[in-house]
């Protein structure tokens, strides 16, 4: 994952907020299915929750071949302010 931060747009529009994100580079989470990850933010689960579930039960190809590789994703967080990018990838074997 890939972490940015837009300070101008902090300073001029966000309210002051002491706690925004736990979310740290190379961090690596596995989901089963529908369960969010135990850590994984909320907000960042429910941005990409849809295509975590559709790769778990074979699906993949979204957009016609946006990915190189079909079977993945790469989905960021609704934080307009310091947006978290994921990739997401099916496994080919089962969660636990």
């Amino acid at each position: 994952m890939k972490l940015a931060r837009y300070d101008d747009l902090i300073e001029k529009y966000e309210n002051p907020i002491e706690h925004a994100c736990d979310m740290k580079e190379g961090q690596v989470f596995i989901a089963n299915g529908w369960e969010r990850p135990e850590g994984f933010c909320l907000s960042a689960w429910e941005s990409m929750s849809a295509f975590v579930l559709a790769l778990s039960h074979g699906g993949g190809d979204f957009y016609d071949g946006w990915m190189k590789n079909p079977k993945s994703a790469m989905i960021s967080c609704n934080d307009g302010f310091r947006p978290v990018s994921f990739l997401i990838e099916a496994l080919d074997e089962d969660a636990e």
